[in-house]
């Protein structure tokens, strides 16, 4: 896993210099989590190339996919597809920013 520093806006650039991120480096899995006792959870929300996104289905409800994974054993990742009720859980369209 390899990642970048990006900051959204001039000021989160300046408060990364500032803090004395070199934002032209390309950071490590060691760099992001220097401990072996670490988990990583996500759960797709749209269709991308390593989860896919909710299903909702017609009878009400929705299926989701997540990847769990734990740093300490190495190789204990897993692919979770769940089945959801929504009864009583309302649905948001859309959110303002």
């Amino acid at each position: 896993m390899l990642g970048k520093l990006a900051p959204r806006d001039e000021q989160e650039r300046q408060k990364a210099i500032a803090a004395g991120h070199d934002l032209d480096r390309v950071l490590t899995a060691d760099d992001l989590v220097s401990s072996d006792d670490a988990f990583f959870a996500a759960t797709g929300i749209t269709d991308g190339d390593l989860l896919q996104g909710v299903r909702y289905r017609s009878g009400g409800g929705a299926t989701t996919h997540s990847l769990v994974m734990r740093a300490r054993s190495g190789n204990d990742t897993q692919h979770l597809q769940r089945a959801r009720a929504m009864e009583g859980v309302p649905i948001t369209r859309s959110l303002p920013y």
